[in-house]
């Protein structure tokens, strides 16, 4: 019962009479008897009776075809279906007694009125054959204002209001009231209760019934195999009605002699044989050909093999595509996919293309490395960050030599550090992140900093043993004491095995990781070791217990000291996947922190705005669309007669040169002679043309009557415009104004459109996936500028990745969809000659990617047009990734473009606005400055200078300063709101809202 009524609560039932789908059966069963009431309103009562009785028994298999019929189809039949009925009428032009009618006078007017009487006329013919009258029907009808007369007129003057009696109307009428047998060929019956309301019989033709129309397509099948050649042989001479065609060929002879004396031998055995119908002989011929396998054998005689063979089945139909990626035939001399490059050394493939071979950057460690720059960049302005690119990113992280001199690196850490934990004014230093216990003891002082001398120690308390002890009791004691120090001895030893990040914690117990964090004091390199204490407490959580200990193992080894300043030293010794493990840990903290989600809601608010602003706009603009068109028509009806179309600009020259119809060879040949004869010219000395005075008068005619009508052309010019004119150039003029307006709400909604890509930050937008289940990516799609906030330090560069990323397939994608079992591999095979891992091999190309956690890129143009040519558009996955590849190219390709170009600029076109190497000098010899070379070094955290008046890695200035710090700030934000873009309010704008170039 339970399992009944789910079935019924499933939205797979639709509504018989609309054909609304994807309903529930009540909601079906409600919607029915809605539509019912609705069509039993709106149709006409006076028709339905007629029309019950035209369409029962129809045999028409289409319902649309049955309206379509009913509808216009008069006095005749459709090709290849019938009525029972002797003769179909038009029941668009036929009425019926009590039908509301509107009756249309030979004036043109129109008056409602009712059908009161019907009278018909019947053709009459005179002797000779001619047609004396031909058959029409006259109507009484009464005007609604007038009940008290009537007019007599034909169809013509008649005609039924407007949506009465339409297909739709007729359509859902007969979709309720007929049906048909689930067969075909089966014809439409009203349905008993309302034939038997509209007194319809009921009583079904013999001939249409189920068991007649199958014998009869027996029968058509018998006599389509009695002209079969072959099929029939000659079985006997005195038997003309089972005489075939003659055998062909000597082969024909041999077997008609056979059957001709096996049907002999049958005779003798049975003379009752002869009298046989010829439908039963043949079929019972038929049925022994079928049992013996397509052979007849009498008595001994040779088989001889029936003719007749099976039709081949029919083709399957083309499929409808897209389809199944997989399922789509592999094209063995198409191009395969383009080589990916890799930025990490282990790649997944024999010869890999890397960028930077000696980058030291692992497979594993690509991803996070692509997801914490994707975070720091996406919510930058939270961490109060300037943005920064990709390959800045990656050579800061590189940096094993002045480590805490790169603001890039130093910056990042500390900024993701402040939000894990407020300043010691904000709620006293509230930590925003859940964290395990610490398995250390915590003094009451550790929550607080404390700059006080440290106490003094406590003595340790002496032994006080039990009451009542003895001898027996004290050796249990001692050796129970003994155990427990062996037993902590051996933990102890066992964890400073692995690091000693315990005892550093515990030797600033007094001034631990979180009072060192609250007070900000990240001086020195101090917020290295508030990063080793953090992951010292996370590594409580088991599930973070393996990831911790390996970074705490580098950051604190157990061969040297437990200090700070081992701590400090060991950070830039760390290669960069033991840096990207830690910003991985800390991103991830970072995003259950307040800031970071009322910064979501924030910008899922600023959507709901700017999606209602997008709408807006569009009406707007559809609004001044109409107006363009209706001041066209207007222009159009305002154009003088002397004045014709407005020519295109760029004609207006060739017009011009145009002399009422010369060509242009005519008109060069002209110039020619203007220059060659001109009346200052000395005359010819020697022998004279016969025709050159002629010429001459001809062009000085020309000439005349150009100038002519250069002078007519601007007096006409000259005279005062008429009233028609001046408002045909007043229509002229708004025109102009209104396609401005419409620029300009085509221009608003494309910003709308950019700020709404940029505050979708909740998650990164894939472009797609191919048909091997790779995910594409393109960083910048969406939650960030193009390339980067156009206020930053590094904002010259003009990108921010300008790479287009390639993730293999998830593991449940490549078990399901790649590595198949056996017997579906080979199902696969007998289909396409190859399973799916060798179609990936093969189409692939050299480069690969096996898994999720493998990467590679493309930074080419070229690439990406290569790729967009390997997709293949009938796949459903691949056609989607097509569309959005092609939908964004340009972009994609301008920021490629740009990336190659500033990585392959020198140092000086790299560093601009003054920003160049520099030099220092000593008595002996000139130092080099390291950071001149690096690339990161040019970066610099501007953002928080300007809304903290410091970067975040300096403590807060002095308060003798924060005067001066203010003024500082207060100019600094003067010049930005001068430089920088503003908002409808007048504000200042962030990333979100900004006019950037797209």
């Amino acid at each position: 019962m339970l399992k009944r009524v789910d079935f019924y609560r499933q939205k797979r039932f639709s509504c018989e009479i609309t054909g609304s789908s994807g309903l529930s059966y009540f909601d079906a069963l409600q919607s029915e008897l809605d539509a019912s009431d609705e069509v039993d309103d709106a149709f006409p009562d006076v028709l339905k009776a007629p029309i019950l009785r035209k369409v029962q028994f129809s045999t028409i298999s289409r319902l649309d075809h049955l309206v379509d019929h009913v509808y216009e189809v008069a006095n005749s039949l459709v090709q290849g279906f019938h009525f029972t009925t002797d003769a179909l009428q038009d029941f668009k032009n036929d009425f019926y007694p009590g039908e509301p009618i509107v009756v249309k006078f030979d004036d043109g007017g129109r008056a409602p009125g009712i059908l009161r009487e019907k009278t018909k006329f019947p053709e009459l013919i005179r002797p000779d054959g001619s047609l004396e009258r031909a058959a029409h029907v006259r109507y009484t009808v009464s005007i609604n204002n007038q009940p008290d007369e009537y007019h007599n007129v034909s169809t013509d003057h008649l005609t039924r209001e407007r949506k009465t009696f339409t297909k739709q109307i007729l359509r859902s009428f007969l979709k309720k009231t007929i049906e048909h047998e689930a067969w075909n060929g089966a014809p439409w019956c009203v349905k008993p209760k309302i034939a038997e309301h509209y007194h319809i019989k009921g009583d079904m033709p013999p001939h249409l019934t189920y068991e007649n129309q199958m014998l009869q397509r027996k029968a058509n099948l018998a006599a389509k195999k009695n002209d079969f050649e072959g099929q029939l042989l000659n079985f006997h001479p005195n038997l003309p009605q089972l005489k075939p065609k003659g055998p062909k060929g000597k082969r024909g002879a041999q077997d008609a002699a056979l059957l001709n004396e096996a049907y002999q031998r049958a005779l003798a055995a049975d003379p009752g044989f002869s009298k046989i119908p010829q439908a039963v002989q043949q079929q019972h011929i038929e049925q022994l050909i079928k049992a013996s396998g397509g052979l007849v054998q009498f008595n001994g005689f040779h088989p001889i093999a029936a003719k007749s063979q099976p039709k081949p089945p029919p083709p399957p139909p083309p499929p409808k595509y897209p389809i199944e990626d997989l399922e789509l035939a592999p094209i063995r001399d198409k191009a395969t996919r383009p080589a990916l490059k890799f930025l990490s050394v282990d790649a997944p493939t024999p010869h890999p293309t890397t960028e930077d071979p000696g980058s030291g950057i692992l497979m594993r460690s690509v991803g996070p490395l692509l997801e914490t720059w994707d975070t720091l960049n996406v919510y930058c302005e939270v961490f109060q960050l300037d943005s920064f690119t990709f390959d800045d990113y990656i050579e800061a992280l590189q940096l094993t030599d002045d480590t805490y001199r790169c603001q890039l690196l130093v910056e990042i850490h500390c900024a993701v550090l402040k939000k894990l934990v407020n300043d010691v004014n904000d709620k006293n230093g509230q930590v925003q992140v859940s964290l395990p216990e610490s398995n250390l003891p915590e003094s009451e002082d550790s929550s607080l900093a404390n700059d006080s001398a440290l106490p003094s120690p406590t003595p340790e308390p002496e032994f006080k043993p039990a009451a009542r002890t003895t001898r027996s009791s004290l050796a249990k004691s001692e050796a129970a004491d003994m155990k427990s120090g062996l037993k902590n001895s051996q933990l102890s030893a066992l964890e400073t095995k692995i690091h000693r990040a315990a005892e550093v914690e515990q030797s600033t117990r007094l001034y631990d990781w979180k009072a060192r964090l609250r007070k900000r004091d990240f001086r020195n390199g101090q917020w290295a070791y508030i990063i080793m204490g953090l992951l010292l407490q996370l590594s409580s959580d088991p599930r973070r217990r393996k990831a911790c200990d390996d970074v705490l193992r580098r950051l604190a080894p157990p061969d040297q000291e437990a200090t700070v300043e081992t701590v400090i030293s060991q950070y830039p010794l760390l290669d960069i996947n033991t840096r990207v493990k830690i910003l991985e840990i800390l991103c991830m903290l970072s995003l259950e922190t307040k800031a970071i989600r009322n910064y979501m809601e924030d910008c899922n608010n600023n959507m709901t705005e700017f999606r209602k602003e997008r709408i807006d706009m569009q009406r707007k603009r559809k609004a001044a669309m109409e107006d363009l068109r209706l001041l066209h028509e207007e222009r159009k009806d305002l154009q003088p007669e002397s004045r014709t179309a407005s020519p295109i600009p760029e004609l207006e020259e060739v017009e011009d040169s145009k002399l009422n119809g010369a060509t242009e060879d005519e008109v060069e040949a002209e110039d020619e002679d203007e220059v060659m004869d001109t009346e200052e010219e000395a005359p010819h000395q020697g022998r004279s043309l016969r025709r050159a005075n002629d010429r001459a008068a001809q062009r000085q005619r020309r000439l005349e009557e150009e100038k002519l009508r250069k002078e007519r052309a601007q007096a006409d010019k000259a005279k005062k415009p008429s009233k028609q004119e001046k408002q045909f150039e007043k229509v002229l003029k708004k025109i102009e104004e209104a396609k401005e307006q419409i620029r300009e709400y085509e221009e608003e909604v494309l910003v709308i459109e950019n700020d709404l890509r940029e505050a979708d930050c909740p998650r990164t937008r894939v472009l797609g996936k191919d048909r091997f289940w790779n995910r594409y990516y393109w960083f910048e799609r969406n939650a960030m500028p193009y390339a980067g906030l156009p206020d930053s330090s590094t904002a010259f560069a003009g990108y921010a990745n300008g790479c287009v990323w390639v993730q293999g397939p998830d593991d449940m994608e490549r078990q399901g969809f790649i590595e198949l079992c056996d017997s579906e591999n080979a199902q696969y095979f007998k289909a396409f000659m190859m399973t799916v891992p060798e179609r990936k091999m093969i189409e692939e190309g050299q480069t690969h990617c096996f898994n999720a956690r493998q990467w590679g890129y493309y930074d080419d143009p070229d690439d990406l047009d290569k790729l967009i040519g390997w997709l293949d558009k009938n796949g459903v996955r691949e056609t989607k990734l097509r569309k959005e590849l092609q939908t964004q190219r340009d972009k994609i390709t301008t920021y490629m473009g740009k990336r190659k170009e500033f990585l392959g600029s020198s140092q000086e076109k790299k560093l601009e606005n003054g920003d160049v190497a520099t030099r220092i000098s000593t008595r002996t010899k000139t130092y080099h400055d390291p950071a001149s070379s690096r690339r990161c070094f040019a970066w610099s955290n501007l953002t928080a200078e300007r809304e903290n008046g410091h970067i975040h890695s300096e403590p807060k200035p002095p308060a003798n300063n924060r005067k001066q710090t203010k003024a500082a700030k207060k100019a600094v934000e003067e010049e930005g709101r001068q430089t920088r873009a503003t908002n409808r309010q007048g504000k200042v704008l962030t990333r979100q809202g900004s006019r950037y170039t797209f």
